[in-house]
């Protein structure tokens, strides 16, 4: 039976034995996809060897690009895609997850005028993007040049001696990668999708697929009449004739005190280059992100991928250029990598000829066998996952012959999803409704049901640096499909980007997996308590 409240699950136990669309894979792709398929009446079931947000989707650098970036490389069909996606996630289905970033270009003496008047010039280009794409001023402000006390005053600790302003501009940032991968998970359990980790894909085929729950050690058998293949850059182990050229993409990790009164991303040019950069990028929880490399990867890729040390030298040395104090190897607590699924063969992605451009397009490729369709859906980025779900559901609606209805993601909000006038106008609980939106109220309700403790106990941070509370981690377990201490701190919350921070938390979490599990022993009938 659905729940309208929208539970995950973990394991094979009560999945239904035939389904319209089996979707392998819960990165934000895969998530889509499930959303795009059950919101169009079929039936869905949607699964992962790990958990939901376990790979790449994880590891971004938390912005919703409005595609200024491809502008640059002529891809003008990309850019204006991108625009319009951010407007979508920022206006219509997760503006409760999204919010505008400013973002500054820092210009001294030493900064080339020719490079200042092009980024004035893609600047200007960036805001033609946000008017084709039809998303208001009120959501993302026109971009200006600023004075250097101005740029002294948005950002107090840049490096000033030669500073002699700086170039403002606004883009989307997401509360949490992870979280906007729950909530759309979540969402596709409450239009009657079956979404659950811990259940891997052994063999596709034959219109059957085999699952494993990697829990109990339990097979399942279920038909399906088409697979999306959403695994990114493991796909070639369900469609062998995808090859694939993955990228890596790494962050560091910083405290915010370390650069003080930083509230602003500030965009750093990369010496010698007109089009790189490096950007520093303050997160809701205290820390600030440092990236972003681009890095070929020979050989299977890793399912925890890890930046090297030529990388961090790379960026500390980049940044630091730009501030009064320059950062050091100890102001590293934290670093993370994702690996991006790049197309080996640009035959499917018409004009693309190199890997930068692969990046940033992506491609559903359709495959047969004598009873089976399986779609493979490959490349793109996070901005740009609803659109690559209508795709890939899209081609297997044809390709399997499935009756459906037309998407309706485009207008569809997320759970926890209101206007920000509504969403600012809920004052209490500001941490759960960043992170759940209107779905707060049912996150603390949830907590008090469950432990019959106060809101003070459920609400209290789990350290002054740890701002994770005992309620979302509740929460975590009955509805978003937790199974462990690694599902709560490194996907649920993303406490564990920090070493010293997970264990600050780590009893919290384990004190949350215990409550749920009492819980769920007092409740006859009910085995895992989140099947959807």
């Amino acid at each position: 039976m659905t729940d309208r409240t929208g539970r995950l699950g973990h394991g094979t136990a009560g999945l239904a034995d035939e389904v319209d669309v089996l979707v392998v894979g819960l990165g934000i792709t895969g998530a889509g996809c499930a959303l795009d398929a059950a919101s169009r009446g079929l039936r869905v079931l949607a699964v992962d060897a790990h958990d939901v947000a376990f790979g790449t989707s994880r590891w971004s650098s938390k912005l919703v690009h409005g595609g200024l970036r491809y502008l640059a490389r002529g891809q003008v069909g990309v850019a204006h895609e991108s625009a319009v996606e951010r407007g979508i996630l920022m206006e219509t289905t997760a503006p409760h997850l999204t919010h505008p970033l400013p973002m500054l270009i820092p210009l001294t003496t030493t900064t080339p005028r020719l490079q200042e008047q092009v980024n004035r010039w893609g600047l200007a280009a960036g805001d033609l993007l946000r008017r084709g794409a039809r998303t208001a001023r009120e959501t993302l402000p026109a971009p200006r040049r600023l004075t250097a006390t101005e740029t002294r005053a948005l950002v107090p600790c840049l490096r000033t001696d030669d500073l002699r302003g700086g170039l403002l501009s606004w883009d989307g940032q997401l509360e949490d990668d992870a979280r906007l991968v729950l909530a759309v998970a979540r969402t596709a359990a409450q239009q009657g999708a079956q979404v659950r980790s811990r259940v891997r894909a052994v063999s596709v085929g034959g219109g059957r697929a085999e699952l494993l729950d990697t829990l109990t050690g339990e097979t399942r058998v279920v038909r399906a009449g088409a697979v999306v293949n959403a695994t990114g850059v493991w796909a070639p182990a369900l469609a062998p004739d995808v090859r694939l050229r993955p990228s890596r993409g790494s962050h560091l990790v910083l405290r915010a005190s370390t650069l003080p009164g930083l509230s602003t991303a500030v965009t750093v040019p990369v010496p010698g280059s007109m089009s790189r950069f490096a950007l520093l990028l303050p997160q809701p929880d205290g820390t600030v992100y440092v990236g972003l490399t681009d890095e070929p990867v020979e050989g299977p890729p890793s399912d925890v991928p890890e930046p090297t040390e030529a990388e961090v030298g790379f960026l500390l040395d980049v940044v630091s250029a730009a501030f009064a104090t320059p950062l050091r190897r100890e102001d590293v607590v934290g670093a993370f990598a994702g690996l991006r699924p790049l197309l080996e063969s640009t035959e499917p992605v018409t004009g693309a000829h190199s890997t930068a451009d692969l990046s940033r397009r992506h491609a559903v490729l359709v495959g047969r066998d004598d009873h089976a369709t399986v779609v493979t859906v490959v490349g793109g980025k996070l901005t740009t996952y609803r659109r690559m779900a209508e795709d890939a559901v899209d081609a297997a609606v044809r390709a399997g012959g499935l009756v459906a209805g037309p998407c309706r993601t485009r207008t569809l909000p997320l759970t926890g999803a209101a206007p920000r006038a509504e969403l600012a106008a809920l004052r209490e609980h500001p941490r759960l409704v960043r992170r759940y939106g209107t779905d707060a109220a049912l996150v603390l309700a949830t907590a008090r049901e469950v432990t019959g403790l106060g809101d003070d106990e459920l609400l209290a941070p789990a350290s002054p640096e740890v701002p994770v509370t005992l309620a979302e981690l509740v929460f975590g377990v009955t509805h978003e499909g937790a199974a462990d201490v690694d599902d709560l701190l490194d996907r649920r919350t993303r406490v564990g980007l920090v070493t010293a921070d997970r264990q600050v938390a780590r009893p919290l979490a384990e004190r949350a997996l215990a409550l749920a599990a009492s819980r769920r022993s007092g409740r006859s009938g009910d085995q895992s308590g989140m099947a959807t």
